[in-house]
């Protein structure tokens, strides 16, 4: 079977996709782009999802912070942004999602705005809500350990002990 001609082919587009969750969330790459089909046969249905065609192509999560490279079809860019902001949980576990940015080619992708420094993860007690209490510490970032619940604060609204 011969190969389409250039200008046949589908064209496509990027997406960096930065991910955020408890530093001791596990999530994997078949259950994000499970989260991501649901999410987009949901939003634009079954003959939207097979339009935007969006896969996941890298993955990386480890210590509550990833990232993901999505490949959608040029034109429909706008279209994923719109499923990212629907998704919330991942294996029930909360996660936030934000597009650091869109580009051509899988390597420009990567390179503009994949690589980053690793963050420093750090356990310690810290003053919150009138009390001592155990946290995460990740850069600016302080996931604080509540009784029943978690909060995430800023390094601001937090003083160490």
């Amino acid at each position: 079977m011969k190969h389409l001609p250039k200008h046949l082919r589908p064209r496509w587009r990027y997406l960096a996709v930065g991910l955020e969750s408890w530093a001791d969330t596990d999530v994997d790459r078949r259950s994000f782009q499970r989260e991501l089909w649901f999410a987009t046969q949901n939003l634009v249905g079954d003959a939207g999802s097979a339009e935007l065609d969006a896969s996941v192509l890298y993955f990386s999560f480890e210590d509550g912070d990833g990232e993901a490279v999505v490949r959608v079809r040029r034109g429909e860019v706008g279209r994923l942004r719109a499923v990212l902001a629907t998704v919330s949980t991942v294996d029930g576990e909360p996660i936030g999602l934000s597009v650091r940015g869109v580009s051509g080619t899988v390597r420009a992708c990567e390179e503009k705005y994949i690589r980053r420094p690793e963050v420093q993860i750090e356990e310690r007690t810290v003053a919150f809500a009138e009390s001592n209490r155990p946290a995460v510490a990740r850069d600016d970032r302080v996931d604080v350990d509540l009784p029943d619940d978690r909060v995430g604060a800023t390094a601001l609204d937090i003083r160490d002990n």
